[in-house]
């Protein structure tokens, strides 16, 4: 594979899961040693044995899946194993100075360094590894999916650092699945699948949809499935409901519906989704599943009440990283049911539900940990199928996830619904949500800030989410 970046240029690359993106980014920063070729930094060969090599000649990197400590203070993530000393202990004013300077550059006015990493939200955490990276005073930048996480008033703030970065003459190799950054960022696009390079094409040149022709092999005439008709019967009603997070909701979820929920980071999005499946439950107001009144207490008592959580943290929350892909499967079945009851017919039917949710791994004894995002969260899916919910509540479900996946994963998503399930779909995507929901609603400041129908724009669901007025034309 050949791929070059020069001083001051995006170069963004793009393809699906499992395509070789994050594999040769990890390869550029040291992480994977080639076994041909060579690497070339301003013009001279390098050869980096690991990412410390790679980050002392210039190379720093923004990985898709976070690696901090969440024990540990965001200054401390920041200058780990570079701690700044004076006389030979840690200079940790020195240290917690720099960080606010780093976290001031990028407008993170809500993340302080001497925060606790564990305690940041999932986009706060994102932003501490772009402070990170640029700590390191990097002549090239990697971006491995740095928004993905980000709500779209921290993605301009990002837009605004690529370009300062871009200024100072530092070259960027910019990998996203989110097309319209590609095409707001990058001077160039190079095009990667089954671990080949297709094509290199300048951004002014190149269109969407010939992106995805090559980055799938086929043509994709729409992005999201038709929606449904008329829905069922309300099959969830919350009147009054709340909790420390959330004030007084009331709402209903129909049966064939999805219904899509909007919404700024920290607006009460998950924590909706959470006290619903009991992992944050409801302390006041009324909850009732097909009129009968219900409040779970746990995930557990969720399960075995027919309802299903796809959370937005795939790897922290949905996953266990070090087991099977089949064992993955079966974590729910295994929860709400005995281990020994029926076992075997348990596992064939888990086994016939990776296969007809696509899943594309070695096998089903792979460690889950290496399959790509769009594959992890296929898993995910089908141990959720494999119970059969009537209730399915879906957080960021196709965060980090190429379009081909998430094609994929949105047909899985109106199937359900069109078979009578009710769904919930979180999504920081406007268009994702318009495209993908029959009914929306938008939260602010733990309160449902207002409902409107599946056709609506992305002014009126950000006037909802910011509590600015917005003008419906006539």
């Amino acid at each position: 594979m050949d791929i070059d970046v020069y001083p001051g240029e995006v170069h963004a690359v793009v393809g699906e899961n499992g395509a070789g993106k994050s594999t040769l980014m990890k390869i550029a920063s040291g992480v994977h040693q080639p076994d041909s070729g060579s690497l070339r930094i301003a013009g001279e060969p390098v050869v980096l044995h690991n990412p410390r090599e790679a980050q002392a000649a210039g190379v720093g990197i923004i990985h898709q899946e976070f690696n901090l400590l969440p024990e540990r203070t965001v200054a401390e993530n920041v200058f780990l194993g570079r701690e700044p000393t004076r006389r030979g202990l840690v200079d940790r004013r020195a240290m917690r100075a720099r960080t606010a300077e780093l976290l001031a550059s990028v407008g993170a006015e809500t993340v302080r360094p001497t925060d606790r990493v564990g305690q940041l939200g999932v986009a706060q955490q994102q932003v501490v590894e772009i402070v990170k990276a640029l700590s390191l005073d990097a002549r090239i930048l990697i971006m491995d999916e740095p928004t993905a996480a980000l709500a779209d008033h921290e993605v301009e703030l990002l837009y605004a650092l690529v370009r300062r970065l871009q200024a100072r003459g530092i070259g960027i190799l910019y990998v996203s699945h989110r097309l319209a950054e590609v095409f707001d960022l990058s001077s160039r696009i190079t095009v990667l699948k089954d671990g080949r390079r297709v094509v290199t094409v300048d951004t002014a040149d190149a269109t969407p949809e010939a992106l995805v022709r090559h980055m799938v092999g086929r043509e994709l005439a729409s992005y999201y499935p038709p929606k449904a008709g008329a829905p069922g019967a309300a099959l969830v009603t919350l009147a009054g409901a709340g909790n420390g997070r959330l004030r007084p909701i009331d709402l209903e979820l129909r049966s064939g519906e999805v219904l899509g929920v909007g919404g700024l980071q920290g607006s009460g999005r998950s924590a909706l989704a959470r006290a619903l499946f009991g992992v944050e439950s409801f302390t006041a107001g009324q909850m009732t599943l097909d009129g009968k009144p219900v409040r779970p207490r746990s995930p557990r008592q969720a399960v075995r009440a027919g309802i299903a959580y796809v959370t937005e943290d795939r790897k922290g929350e949905g996953l266990a990283l070090s087991q099977s892909v089949l064992d993955n499967a079966l974590l729910a079945s295994r929860a709400a049911t005995p281990r020994w009851f029926g076992g075997g017919a348990r596992t064939t039917s888990v086994r016939a539900l990776l296969a007809a949710v696509e899943v594309h791994a070695a096998g089903v004894d792979q460690e889950v940990r290496y399959l790509s995002g769009g594959n992890q969260q296929k898993v995910v899916l089908a141990r959720w199928l494999a119970m059969a919910p009537r209730v399915l509540l879906f957080d960021e479900p196709t965060r980090g996830i190429d379009v081909g996946a998430k094609a994929a994963i949105h047909e899985l998503i109106r199937d359900l619904a069109d078979k009578g399930a009710a769904v919930l779909m979180i999504s920081s995507e406007l268009p994702e949500l318009l495209g993908m929901s029959d009914r929306i609603v938008v939260m602010r400041d733990g309160a449902l800030a207002g409902e409107l129908p599946g056709d609506a724009s992305e002014e009126a669901v950000l006037s909802l989410a910011t509590g600015t007025p917005h003008e419906v034309p006539a």
